[in-house]
């Protein structure tokens, strides 16, 4: 059962859709037209959704140039999630993070500057609910830009000085996480209100019964992943789930939850067409 909503922070509700990564090769010449040069594939994507998931950070230590690039590829107003480094999550179980955590802000996640938008920690399948663990990580996220650069001067040797990132012209953005879990124990309701306590969100994400599909308002905005509901990272999603989808999430920005999206359907190029057909039914709330 849903949980206490929480009131949007500046009176108005947003909705962001977009593709979990985007330099998939099955899709150069299907999404993406043929002869279209690599470098103009995030511009491709930014002119047809207005959100995109970063998760090449997930699997390594991505350039500070890289994310510069980035962000200069879309309009000021996109937004990218960025997702927590597996080395973080899955290596060290979230357990003595502190300066994997300052590599990863340092690494040039600063340069996105005011398009920085959640910061999403994917949990193992093997790691199950320990409250003081989750606490324990909860206090070290940086909850503002600024926050997040004083974290980042603290990194080591692994990001070279003259690679790290650890200023920011707008200290004051606003960081939000939000965790997806893989493990049954976490359906629990001291872990929901652990989730409130520290304002950190809980992914909606569909999948086909391979991990827990849990809706809890933990904070003020909602994250789902659409994994692909009948066959993981393949099966797409048909007009009358995207029409379900839409209608659940205009229930959201009614409760003044701000919604993200993202589709992780990605094998069969399913995800462009699916984000941009649920885009389209809710374009007017994300205009």
């Amino acid at each position: 059962m849903p949980g206490t909503e929480v009131p949007p922070e500046n009176g108005r509700v947003d909705v962001r859709i977009g593709i979990s990564g985007w330099t998939y090769k099955p899709w150069r010449g299907t999404f993406y037209p043929p002869g279209l040069p690599q470098r103009r594939e995030l511009a491709h994507v930014a002119e047809r959704m207005n959100s995109l998931e970063i998760n090449g950070t997930f699997y390594s230590r991505q350039r500070r140039t890289s994310f510069q690039a980035w962000a200069a590829a879309v309009p000021e107003d996109f937004v990218f999630a960025v997702k927590g480094p597996r080395f973080i999550t899955h290596l060290k179980k979230l357990g003595d993070v502190d300066v994997p955590l300052a590599n990863f802000y340092a690494s040039g996640v600063l340069a996105l500057g005011r398009r920085l938008g959640p910061c999403l920690w994917q949990l193992p399948p093997t790691l199950g609910f320990d409250a003081g663990r989750m606490a324990t990580f909860f206090d070290l996220l940086p909850r503002t830009t600024g926050e997040a650069a004083a974290l980042a001067a603290r990194h080591d040797a692994r990001v070279p000085e003259d690679q790290a990132l650890t200023t920011t012209t707008d200290p004051d953005h606003r960081i939000r996480h939000t965790v997806e879990v893989r493990h049954e124990t976490f359906r629990d309701p001291a872990f929901y209100a652990l989730l409130r306590r520290h304002d950190v969100g809980l992914v909606i994400a569909d999948n086909p019964g391979k991990w827990p599909i849990i809706e809890e308002l933990t904070t003020d905005f909602t994250y789902v992943r659409l994994h692909g509901h009948d066959e993981l990272y393949a099966s797409g999603y048909d007009d009358e789930a995207l029409d379900a989808w839409a209608a659940r999430a205009r229930g959201w920005l009614a409760q003044g939850q701000d919604v993200f999206f993202y589709c992780d359907n990605d094998i069969k190029v399913r995800a462009p067409y699916d984000a941009m057909g649920l885009l389209a039914r809710l374009r007017p709330a994300a205009a």
